[in-house]
């Protein structure tokens, strides 16, 4: 198969979608892997390393869309890139369609075939391409949150863990997924006070037995979240549906319920926000203010810490990407459920339902596309 690997266009990215050793796995099992120039520059990675690995390097993106069987990417497709993608050329991305409807509709229209990294999901329904990126996430939220808590950054000059004799920064955690449980271990791990929301028993009790004392765990609803956030400091929302839009729990109201400078951190950006007053914002202007509380709602995290992204984006991608080049995108999808599932538009087709119902769009099982 022919793999094609552009460099991101999206602002302030600099991830990019394969390795020099990545591109080794695939070539070495004769696949030819096309680069763009400086594909990899942002993420520590020379056109020189992807050549010694069999690569070939190509000058702009034109040539690599047009060359390309495969397309694998970080980002979703921007606006610039949609004509430059063929009907039945097979994108392996993150999309976050529920998010984005204008995306959907144009790929709909290049019927494309687009499997989105987000839904791969495995029979335990974790997601294995989101797991990486989502453990990233989780700790960069603590990070930048602890930064954004600086009077000078707009929040409320209280340091997260505190010093003897003053008490540590409050940390409300929407959510005890993969992101949530990585930003609890940093959160608690600084010495702030923590505690995680879920309306998963089965993982309160989990998180109940691994996390320290610091942490505490409390069932998810309505009424808890806003008896918890006029004494929480930093606040993050960790709330995933695959596919589907993130549910707001945090409406404009409770705004005037916290105390001014506190700090949000809406990592379910990608998939609309679990905070209804989120908008998408960038690593270049990362914060917006209203109500006197500090938003920080930046769509693509981990492109802020590129190399190590790179590295654990690859790794979890490599098995999956050899797959669909070794027997094409029906076959692999015909023989792994987890990699069918990741299917979201096929060929001007909507496949995934939490797609479909975000748009009113009409569904198609994915088994009809299959054949």
């Amino acid at each position: 198969m022919i793999i094609g690997v552009p460099k991101e266009i999206k602002p302030n990215e600099n991830r990019v979608a394969l390795t020099p050793a990545g591109a080794l796995e695939l070539t070495k099992r004769g696949h030819k892997v096309y680069v763009q120039t400086r594909a990899g520059v942002g993420s520590g990675f020379t056109d020189e390393d992807y050549e010694a690995h069999g690569a070939e390097i190509l000058p702009n993106i034109e040539e690599v869309y047009d060359v390309a069987e495969m397309i694998i990417k970080v980002k979703e497709p921007i606006e610039p890139e949609y004509e430059l993608i063929k009907e039945n050329q097979l994108l392996f991305t993150y999309f976050h369609f529920a998010s984005y409807e204008p995306l959907t509709r144009a790929m709909i229209e290049r019927k494309a075939v687009c499997l989105a990294y987000e839904t791969v999901e495995l029979p335990d329904r974790s997601l294995p391409l989101l797991v990486p990126m989502s453990e990233v996430a989780g700790r960069m939220a603590i990070q930048e949150g602890a930064k954004y808590l600086e009077k000078p950054m707009g929040g409320r000059g209280i340091l997260l863990g505190g010093v003897p004799g003053v008490p540590p920064a409050k940390v409300l955690i929407l959510g005890g997924g993969v992101v949530g449980t990585q930003a609890a271990k940093m959160a608690a791990g600084l010495g702030a006070h923590v505690t995680i929301l879920d309306v998963n028993l089965a993982r309160l009790r989990y998180l109940a037995d691994i996390m320290p004392a610091n942490v505490t765990t409390v069932y998810s609803n309505e009424y808890n979240i806003r008896r918890l956030i006029p004494n929480h400091d930093l606040i993050i929302g960790a709330v995933l549906i695959p596919g589907a839009k993130a549910p707001k729990l945090i409406t404009r109201d409770m705004l005037k319920e916290m105390r001014p400078g506190t700090v949000l951190v809406d990592v379910a950006v990608d998939q609309g926000g679990c905070i209804e007053t989120c908008k998408p914002t960038t690593h270049a202007n990362p914060t917006f203010v209203i109500d006197d509380i500090v938003h920080y709602c930046v769509a693509n995290m981990p492109g802020a810490v590129p190399y190590t992204s790179t590295i654990a984006l690859t790794n979890a991608t490599q098995p999956y990407a050899v797959k669909l080049a070794e027997l094409g995108w029906e076959e692999a999808c015909r023989r792994d459920p987890a990699l069918r599932k990741g299917l979201n538009v096929v060929q001007g087709k909507v496949v995934h339902q939490g797609v479909a119902e975000a748009f009113g769009l009409d569904y198609v099982p994915v088994e009809n596309v299959l054949n």
